[in-house]
């Protein structure tokens, strides 16, 4: 009996080694990943992306949306970053006007070049979308590190991205899908608003197309709704606008006070006074709890919180993707 089971006991054996080894491979995210491998990694690219803001300040938002739009498709995988066709994730209708992809791929030359097959395009990815925000204001945070990059890349898996017509409960649902809650929502989408621009390709529906009864959204306030149309008229899709005109190019809770007054200029930001979760969120940090007595939240803070959480959504490790050599092409 004994003889017989033997062969049956080496064999669990291997069995359980090759586990533990492949679930060692592909342990969780960490602070300090490349701390081993590659101790320069977050200088690197925090210095790269210093250098493409100081050339070009519209590079934070540029990089903040890149990592946003990266994550919620295939999770945090550096998918976006592909570019094998017109059928490329990031040729996705909700991909349009994204940018950053050459910051992305200096850092990743540069890494290369120290550490040559270390450091992912997906860390490299999440890494500048922090760095970028740590520089004009936010504080600073840790990234946990380690992801790989994913080996698929397709126009379709786009489908569900969120959209700036979305009706608030849409919203509502593509976030909680991915793990996120309405504060998630509020933070994430409106929140990153707070600085950057958008095209007007993004206001025609919202200006005059918006629903069987009115040609233009009612939320919008009417001594705006003038000023939008004159910058952004029927059929103009190329120019680009403030996303908050108050405060342009400062990290601040002014987006939350355009939403509430109706001065939001996207849709999807106005959406969010719509629902009394998502107006609950925008209400706290406008209002700083002075009325009520409350601990103030902080909304930058807040947001850092959040830009970790995102970071985690559907991210690769170890033997589930690669580490490509050039951010545009599998290897």
């Amino acid at each position: 009996m004994f003889i017989h089971s033997f062969p049956i006991m080496v064999l669990v054996l291997a069995f359980l080694m090759f586990c533990q080894l492949t679930c060692m491979s592909q342990g969780q995210l960490r602070v300090g990943f490349y701390s081993q491998t590659c101790s320069e990694a977050e200088s690197i690219v925090r210095s790269v992306v210093r250098d493409a803001i100081e050339t070009n300040p519209r590079n934070a938002p540029i990089l903040l949306r890149l990592h946003f739009h990266d994550c919620f498709v295939q999770g945090c995988d550096a998918s976006v970053l592909i570019d094998h066709g017109s059928n490329s994730e990031r040729n996705a209708p909700g991909h349009i006007g994204l940018e950053g992809f050459e910051v992305i791929e200096n850092a990743k030359a540069r890494l290369e070049s120290v550490c040559k097959g270390a450091v992912s395009c997906a860390d490299i990815v999440a890494l500048a979308a922090r760095d970028a925000v740590s520089l004009i204001g936010v504080p600073f945070y840790e990234v946990p590190t380690g992801r790989r990059d994913g080996r698929v890349s397709n126009i379709s898996f786009a489908a569900n991205m969120p959209e700036v017509d979305d009706s608030i409960q849409l919203l509502k649902s593509k976030f909680m899908h991915k793990g996120l809650s309405h504060k998630d929502l509020v933070l994430l989408s409106s929140g990153a608003h707070t600085i950057g621009t958008t095209a007007c390709f993004f206001l025609q529906k919202r200006l005059y197309d918006f629903s069987t009864s009115s040609s233009s959204d009612p939320a919008i306030n009417p001594q705006f709704l003038p000023k939008l149309k004159a910058l952004c008229p029927p059929g103009n899709v190329n120019d680009k606008i403030p996303l908050d005109a108050v405060t342009e190019s400062t990290f601040d809770e002014q987006i939350f006070r355009n939403i509430r007054d109706g001065f939001a200029v996207l849709s999807s930001d106005a959406r969010l006074n719509d629902d009394i979760n998502t107006k609950q969120v925008l209400e706290s940090y406008i209002n700083n709890g002075s009325s009520t007595g409350r601990p103030v939240p902080s909304f930058k803070l807040d947001f850092t919180k959040a830009m970790v959480k995102m970071g985690n959504i559907g991210v690769k490790t170890g033997l589930q993707g690669e580490i490509r050599r050039v951010c545009g092409s599998f290897n």
